[in-house]
């Protein structure tokens, strides 16, 4: 989902808890700038719930805990505030609070033609700031595809794309699966064109 700025006053990290709590829709909090979050599409929504399914199943027992989109990440050492579409936790200090967490350990964001470049750039580049943070995971929409921006033991990144036919790692969990599985039920629209002969072809 993307942000849109609809409030041009400041808000403190306590006016935003507080403002939010009365709207109907949730927001993001940037630089003390509140941001509308707007909707995803059918296949975003189904990406959704089958990542938040599988790695839910694979956590259940362990100390760590998983979130979907109605819950903010606090952006460490900020007064920044962010709704991911999916979250992880391990860390203890990230049940101090009832509205956010600030110490995930994995973070998924399902892409958007108009999210993309935004996931990728300054939302990550905020996101890795974190020292906790192992993966952020961005799933593709529109195609069987999922890149993932890991921290290796070294501090360093290191990007891992899957394709079809692909076990997807998520080290920072200790999962693996077949990609398959984060887009069961998912229809991807085909486009139509006209070959050289003015008839159509269909690309999937």
């Amino acid at each position: 989902m993307i942000a849109v700025k609809t409030q041009d006053r400041y808000f403190t990290p306590e006016e935003y808890f507080a403002w939010e709590a009365q709207q109907l829709e949730k927001h993001e909090l940037i630089d003390g700038r509140v941001h509308a979050m707007s909707g995803g599409t059918k296949n975003h929504s189904v990406i959704a719930i089958n990542s938040l399914l599988l790695i839910r199943s694979h956590l259940r027992g362990s100390q760590c805990q998983v979130f979907n989109s109605d819950l903010k990440i606090r952006i460490l050492h900020t007064a920044n505030y962010t709704y991911p579409d999916l979250s992880v936790t391990c860390d203890d200090r990230d049940r101090e609070h009832p509205l956010y967490i600030t110490y995930p350990c994995l973070i998924v964001e399902v892409l958007l033609p108009s999210t993309e470049a935004y996931d990728r750039g300054k939302k990550f580049d905020r996101y890795r700031r974190n020292p906790n943070l192992i993966d952020y995971v961005l799933v593709s929409s529109d195609e069987m595809a999922i890149d993932i921006y890991h921290r290796k033991d070294t501090g360093e990144w290191v990007i891992l794309s899957y394709r079809e036919g692909d076990r997807v790692d998520l080290k920072s969990i200790n999962l693996s699966l077949p990609i398959e599985q984060f887009y069961e039920e998912v229809v991807f629209e085909s486009s139509t064109t006209e070959d050289e002969n003015g008839s159509e072809k269909i690309t999937l």
